[in-house]
């Protein structure tokens, strides 16, 4: 589960139980989004499972698919938008830990 997020997924399947049948509630959290939209090189970059930095449509597109008939049958999640980040659990440079590449 993303960081912090434990409250917000409480108060997600809460709302899903109390409003089943009229209306689907889930949440989004979201990791590292950069709205600039910079291209990150090196360990903020490559550190990301996903070998990027998100941006905002990464978060848009997943409103958009959660709004959709598609999503019917998904209700009460909270969904964890960080590229990974957070199976990871450690960033460069924290507690003196470096990246390196595996070979």
């Amino acid at each position: 589960m993303c960081k912090n997020s434990v409250a917000l997924a409480a108060l997600t399947h809460a709302l899903a139980v109390t409003l089943r049948g009229k209306a689907r509630v889930n949440s989004i959290s979201p990791g590292w989004i950069d709205t600039d939209y910079k291209e990150y090189e090196g360990a903020d970059a490559v550190q990301q499972p996903a070998g990027r930095v998100g941006n905002p449509l990464d978060i848009a597109n997943m409103v958009l698919f959660l709004c959709s008939d598609k999503a019917g049958f998904i209700t009460g999640e909270n969904i964890c938008i960080d590229g990974g980040m957070t199976r990871q659990m450690i960033y460069h440079g924290d507690h003196g830990w470096t990246l390196t590449k595996m070979q």
